[in-house]
């Protein structure tokens, strides 16, 4: 019998599947694999089932011999196992990251002979009601909220990008990649920022923009996307008022709050000591902590407590000084931040915190050392970056010049090069 081979990175089976087992099956024995959970996360939506379930669900089609688990996305390591005939898959071959997939089939099979078949994919309503259910459970609050905890355990590094509303939201939901180093890369979870939403507001960043609002950014953000959310909740005011976002936040699907240990009136940290900022006593943090550990009805939200000794100047002691103590008062994970362009102080940050805490998260937001890659930040321990602000400060030196340009030509055309298609943007948008 020839060797068959293909892979699933699905949490159900539908007409779809059957029929790409069914088309194999006529090929020879059919061996199936099963994307797992670190894969599919980098490539596909985040997992509904574990790999173990999503196994047991293949052994179970008929037709089927046997049910591997394909480690990664490319064929390689699996075709080197196998050495199928022949490797069936769908024809949907339709972005950038499916057509690298697919050239990779093809250089790993011409290397002994074997044959990519293609199955023609299968449109039908019910496979498109099928999807829509899987994105609409993604999206419901309580699996919404578990996934930042699930990712810290499936990925080295999570990857949190800046969204201030729904569009940008999609962005950071839709975006995957063929990545410089040649494999297949998509943010984790979006980071809703104070500074991006009071500038989206055309407002200061100084806490202007009251919660309600804030959460109103969440909504909408929530409505069109999956992938779990970390909230900017600045000092988060009085503990009497952080305990309500706590609730509000957990209510909405929002995984984590990230609250700074400071006072008074906001300021931004990249000012510095440029401008007058009070650092919280340890004492009065820590209480905060714990009334909003003490408020949270759910296991799954996180409190993460942001510090600001590096941006204070106040030196790598008093920063893991005031670590070990909010850890203490039940902080689900440590932010550290600087606004050096040397990453030197965060790593030495890093590098000793880790040393007499090998569990709790750290959360680093590179936005001034901003050449240092994942790998080199996973390296010293940090299990969290957030790329905190770019998506809006890309969009505004774009949108500005393009009214530049219409104001000096009075007209359109020379900035049409420049803008995604009308067709792309309504298309864009999802049908309900």
């Amino acid at each position: 019998m020839k060797k068959v081979y293909t892979c699933f990175c699905t949490d159900t089976i539908h007409e779809g599947h059957l029929n790409i087992i069914n088309e194999a099956s006529k090929l020879g024995e059919v061996t199936v694999g099963v994307l797992s959970d670190e894969q599919m996360i980098r490539y596909n939506r985040f997992p509904l089932k574990t790999t173990e379930e999503r196994v047991r669900m293949c052994r179970e089609i008929p037709g089927v011999k046997d049910v591997i688990v394909q480690d990664r996305i490319f064929y390689d390591d699996v075709v080197q196992k196998l050495q199928p005939d022949f490797i069936v898959h769908g024809d949907n071959w339709s972005d950038e990251a499916m057509q690298a997939i697919r050239k990779n089939i093809l250089d790993v099979t011409k290397k002994y002979g074997g044959k990519l078949v293609e199955i023609p994919y299968t449109h039908s309503d019910a496979i498109a009601k099928a999807d829509k259910r899987a994105r609409e459970r993604l999206a419901m609050p309580e699996l919404r909220r578990a996934r930042l905890r699930r990712l810290l355990g499936l990925t080295p590094i999570v990857k949190v990008c800046e969204v201030h509303s729904g569009l940008t939201g999609l962005i950071a939901e839709k975006t995957v990649v063929v990545s410089n180093d040649g494999g297949i890369d998509q943010f984790d979870a979006m980071w809703i920022s104070s500074l991006c939403d009071s500038t989206d507001r055309g407002k200061p960043d100084i806490e202007l923009v009251d919660i309600t609002s804030r959460l109103r950014t969440v909504e909408d953000v929530t409505e069109v996307t999956t992938k779990p959310i970390i909230f900017d909740g600045d000092t988060g005011g009085l503990s009497e008022h952080f305990v309500y976002t706590v609730r509000s936040l957990e209510r909405l699907g929002v995984s984590a709050v990230i609250i700074e240990d400071k006072t008074g009136l906001k300021k931004n940290s990249l000012f510095g000591t440029e401008v007058k900022q009070t650092q919280d006593t340890i004492e009065n943090f820590c209480d905060k902590i714990l009334a909003g550990k003490e408020a949270q009805l759910s296991d799954d939200f996180m409190i993460i407590a942001r510090i600001e000794s590096l941006i204070l100047e106040k030196g790598i002691e008093d920063a893991l000084t005031r670590a070990k103590a909010y850890v203490n008062a039940g902080a689900d994970g440590i932010m550290i931040h600087s606004r050096k362009k040397d990453p030197a102080e965060i790593l030495e940050f890093c590098d000793r915190f880790r040393d007499a805490d090998q569990k709790t998260p750290i959360v680093v937001v590179p936005s001034t050392y901003n050449t240092i890659t994942e790998a080199e930040l996973a390296a010293h321990g940090v299990n969290i970056v957030i790329y905190a602000n770019q998506l809006i400060r890309a969009a505004f030196p774009a949108m500005q010049n393009t009214a530049k340009s219409i104001l000096r030509n009075h007209r359109a055309h020379e900035v049409d090069r420049d803008l995604m298609p009308i067709k792309q943007i309504i298309t864009l948008i999802d049908e309900i």
